[in-house]
């Protein structure tokens, strides 16, 4: 992991307790394999990961005879390992329960704000003007779309029946009873799209998901409709959307982009109807050490031979984020 991500998951109290548990091999953030890097693997029983550093693939494991388990203390393992470490028969453990909590509050923020229009409200204000926006406002009769639930989005969910909300959703992997469980009304995607005054996606970066909300499905979402990205860039025809927000038609607020970040010129940081933050909605700054405290009770369950909380399988790395 990076040096200052070090600082962050594991302050020094929680240094201290990693110490008392466990032999570190070194005080010191792994950013590169050679070296003392390779020396260092070699030794390792356990590792411990986050943002930044190393990935763990075929080569990394080649110099790793001694590795049985890997604790991420982070978010989606994509990008950090490959499958060649569940070949290995290494123990993979993730934190991205933890991280998943401030996304689902941010995800249910941004929809309140959606509901009130807030975004084109503020937007138009900046002229010092007060401009009507037209659709619907207010949660009252409003419909919420949600595109994917798995984890984030099927807490997103939750909350929002909880309080009121009528939410329809679409995930041809959780099904429409799954769907059902959960408390929003099953809807194909295009009519999910048709229906929806607010449409927020929560569905992971793979191949059937590029580019799912096109220019075709935008064109479906009523006049005034809000589209809020807090999972992936890909899932979004950025072009398409930028051209539905430039006639004023649709609002937009993303927390994640592609390319990431977007270009300084790009339209869609320029358009007041838009809200675009970086990556804001994961975990941040001190509550990172939320997933410190993680690691080092999964560490604690790894040594005492107890199964893994955040056990990552195989099998759902082609359907997770």
């Amino acid at each position: 992991m990076w040096p200052d991500v070090l600082a962050d998951v594991f302050p020094a109290p929680l240094l201290d307790d990693l110490h008392r548990r466990a032999e570190v091999l070194s005080p010191r953030a792994m950013v590169t394999l050679d070296g003392e890097g390779l020396e260092l693997l070699a030794r390792a029983e356990v590792l411990i990961t986050s943002w930044g550093g190393v990935t763990i693939d075929t080569e990394a494991l080649r110099h790793a005879p001694r590795l049985k388990a890997i604790i991420h203390a982070a978010g989606s393992v994509k990008g950090h390992l490959t499958s060649e470490v569940w070949d290995a028969g290494v123990l993979v453990s993730s934190a991205v329960e933890i991280g998943a909590v401030p996304v689902v509050e941010y995800a249910r923020a941004m929809i309140f704000l959606a509901s009130h229009r807030v975004i084109s409200l503020a937007g138009s204000y900046r002229s010092g003007t007060f401009v009507p926006v037209g659709g619907r406002q207010g949660k009252v009769g409003l419909r919420v779309g949600i595109v994917g639930a798995s984890r984030i989005g099927a807490a997103v969910i939750r909350s929002l029946v909880a309080e009121g909300w009528h939410v329809s959703a679409f995930d041809p992997v959780v099904g429409d009873e799954g769907l059902r469980e959960l408390g929003a009304h099953p809807l194909p995607l295009d009519e999910l799209c048709r229906t929806s005054d607010i449409l927020s996606l929560h569905a992971p970066s793979i191949p059937e998901t590029d580019r799912m909300i096109d220019a075709r499905r935008l064109a479906l979402l009523p006049d005034g409709a809000t589209v809020i990205n807090t999972a992936r860039g890909s899932l979004i025809d950025h072009a398409a959307l930028e051209a539905e927000c430039r006639t004023g038609r649709l609002d937009a607020i993303l927390d994640v982009t592609e390319p990431e970040p977007l270009p300084a010129g790009s339209g869609l940081l320029q358009l007041p109807n838009v809200f675009v933050s970086p990556h804001a909605a994961g975990i941040q700054g001190s509550e990172r050490a939320l997933m410190g405290a993680f690691a080092l009770d999964e560490l604690q369950r790894y040594v005492d031979g107890e199964a893994l909380h955040g056990l990552v399988r195989r099998e759902v790395l082609s359907t997770i984020a």
